[in-house]
């Protein structure tokens, strides 16, 4: 029986692209429900296993105007023991100034990092290293972990620092491993780089491990 996420969206501070990426790198072993700013029922999480909030523009105000009405609820599913998973922005709303999910770790822009490979926040097909194995993945102003926190690191930027995490019940990702192949069009400079499909694999195995 598949298990189920709840996705968040909210056009176009979440961005419809990295929730259709996601449905479309997951939709063949999870089901998906969509929950948005307007106030849930108690149940809508009974029959949830992850809670998921993708890319998009997720500044302060943002987060404070599209999670005003469940922030509280999306915490207590948390608490009681499902998962969160948050690409890019979701990674970052993870955080202290935000749903402060985060033992002892905050998100933080990679860019900002010493050693960072980029000090602009535009598209790039960031260099990775993901379960030890070189490889690169579309980034857009994504974040890296720090602090002093245990969690596990599923991958880092080229200069060492995290990528993508599991601490206890939540996965995070600095990058889009959801992305599709029109993301890479889009850009000039990222024309015929398309993973053709292989990061999708690395998110289902990412998700399986987190929900497993």
């Amino acid at each position: 029986m598949k298990k189920t996420i709840a996705l968040f969206t909210y056009d176009p501070k979440c961005s419809i692209q990295s929730c259709n990426g996601i449905m479309q790198a997951l939709g063949s072993k999870y089901n998906f429900k969509l929950f948005s700013k307007n106030e849930l029922e108690y149940s809508f999480f009974n029959n949830v296993d992850v809670v998921c909030v993708p890319g998009g523009i997720g500044d302060a105000d943002s987060f404070d105007t599209l999670f005003r009405n469940n922030s509280g609820r999306v915490k207590q599913f948390i608490n009681n023991g499902g998962r969160y998973l948050g690409i890019c922005m979701g990674a970052y709303w993870a955080g202290c100034h935000y749903l402060n999910l985060l033992d002892h770790v905050d998100a933080v822009q990679y860019m900002n990092r010493p050693g960072s490979c980029t000090h602009r926040p535009h598209a790039k097909n960031m260099p990775i290293t993901w379960q030890g194995q070189p490889n690169t993945m579309f980034w857009y102003d994504g974040c890296t972990f720090t602090g002093t926190g245990q969690y596990q690191t599923i991958a880092t930027y080229a200069n060492g620092d995290p990528m993508a995490i599991i601490q206890g019940n939540l996965g995070l990702i600095g990058c889009h491993p959801e992305s599709e192949e029109f993301w890479y069009d889009s850009y000039s400079w990222m024309r015929g780089r398309y993973h053709n499909g292989t990061h999708h694999q690395l998110l289902v195995d990412f998700i399986d491990q987190l929900v497993l």
